[in-house]
């Protein structure tokens, strides 16, 4: 088992590292100029002198981020459990959050920003709409899945309505959360991005993003692949980091980890 693990771990390195090479070959041979496509080479290379600048700016949005996604759980999943325990609240106000998901972003963004004299907070703004529903939903979801079988065990030794909620509810629900909450915590640096993208356009954005526009702009194009390449590392480090915390909770009694170990 532990071999196919690491064939698992090991066949995309080698296929990202052939990729590289083949997008190096190409970019040599054919003498594409810099600023059209520049290769990995020179990203690196871009990347290293440029670093300070980089990480300075990517501080700022990973900032952003976390504070969206802690926002999200907090509010997130704080209506999930009033949604748990009225039926009548989740009905007047489901239809609202799904009304506020399906609103694109990108059309968004430039209101908060009017609306929103202070950039970080509209920053925060913008990115906790995106990573918001995906926590509600699933928690939702999670907390009116509970067994009945459970429930019934629970009214047949007189507990209360919160007590249902502490010991049965909420550790059914777990798995539903933090499926939600790695969805959300790329949804959250996309709302970062995005909403940057569009303070930047105003000269207000310091992140990330802003780099990019500002390398667009002088056309310093392995300076914008240099800033990709971090977001998407970032991406891939928050997600991964969610996996490693849902791995944490429920190796020791949920099944969809349980079987992993076998």
């Amino acid at each position: 088992m532990r071999a196919d693990r690491l064939w698992h771990v090991a066949l995309p390195l080698v296929v990202g590292l052939v990729f590289l090479a083949g997008w190096e070959t190409l970019v040599r041979v054919a003498e594409i100029p810099v600023y059209v496509l520049p290769g990995p080479l020179r990203i690196a290379t871009t990347l290293v002198r440029d670093w300070g600048t980089l990480t300075d700016s990517l501080v700022i949005t990973l900032e952003v981020t976390v504070a969206a996604l802690l926002a999200a759980v907090v509010f997130g999943g704080g209506l999930a459990i009033l949604f748990a325990q009225s039926r009548w609240i989740e009905a007047s106000l489901f239809p609202y959050a799904v009304i506020l998901q399906v609103t694109p972003i990108v059309a968004i963004a430039p209101l908060i920003l009017i609306y929103v004299r202070n950039t970080e907070a509209a920053l925060l703004i913008c990115a906790w709409i995106v990573a918001f529903f995906p926590i509600l939903s699933n928690t939702t979801m999670g907390l009116n899945s509970t067994d009945p079988n459970f429930l019934d065990l629970m009214r047949l030794y007189r507990a209360n309505r919160w007590q249902v909620l502490w010991h049965v509810r909420l550790p059914q629900a777990m798995p539903y959360f933090l499926a939600g909450l790695r969805i959300a915590g790329g949804l959250s640096l996309i709302g970062a991005v995005v909403a940057e993208f569009t303070a930047g356009t105003a000269t207000a954005g310091t992140g990330l993003a802003y780099r990019i526009l500002e390398s667009s702009y002088r056309l310093d194009i392995p300076r914008m692949y240099a800033a990709l390449v971090l977001l998407s590392g970032s991406g891939v480090l928050i997600f991964a980091g969610l996996s490693l915390l849902s791995w944490l909770v429920l190796r020791r009694w949920h099944e969809s980890y349980a079987r992993r170990d076998i």
